[in-house]
């Protein structure tokens, strides 16, 4: 006796294709979910990227600063020991006066931009006017006050400028 399988096969084939045919939707929606998924990942790796770029814009805080260390016997370090003695912010003239230096335009240029290097990363150096620099420990810790005139500011000899009737 003969077996043949030829009245089944056509019921197999219908099966087999309904079975790729669903198959092939499910394939489908996983690779449109993976291109959303895609997609969103992207956009929360550019919403990061804004973040931290936005956090480099911001001043770093004062007490989350490193210490920086100047070699010592180097002009940077000889002009930190000179601002920390004299107490207050010198002009750069003053500073290559007193490092024994000619106040001529390329040691001030020199000079100026070293120490501006310092100033931009808020490290050790401030500077509260133009070419004149200072220490970071110099400045007033609630970033104002210092810049109020005094007290008697108007007034002539300890009194009163009274308005003219």
């Amino acid at each position: 006796m003969l077996f043949s399988l030829s009245h089944k096969e056509p019921a197999c084939n219908v099966l087999s294709m309904s079975i790729r045919k669903e198959l092939d939707r499910k394939i489908e929606r996983k690779k449109e979910e993976i291109t959303a998924l895609e997609r969103s990942l992207g956009e929360a790796r550019a919403y990061l990227q804004a973040l931290e770029d936005t956090r480099k814009m911001l001043p770093k805080e004062p007490g989350n600063q490193e210490e920086v260390l100047l070699r010592p016997g180097t002009e940077l370090a000889k002009v930190r020991d000179i601002l920390q003695r004299e107490g207050k912010p010198l002009h750069v003239e003053e500073l290559l006066q007193r490092l024994g230096k000619p106040p001529e335009k390329k040691h001030k240029l020199s000079l100026s931009g070293t120490l501006a290097a310092y100033v931009r990363e808020h490290k050790v150096f401030t500077r509260p006017g133009p070419n004149t620099f200072g220490l970071v420990e110099f400045a007033t810790p609630g970033g104002g006050g210092g810049d109020a005139p005094p007290e008697n500011f108007g007034l002539e000899d300890g009194a009163a400028l009274t308005p003219a009737s």
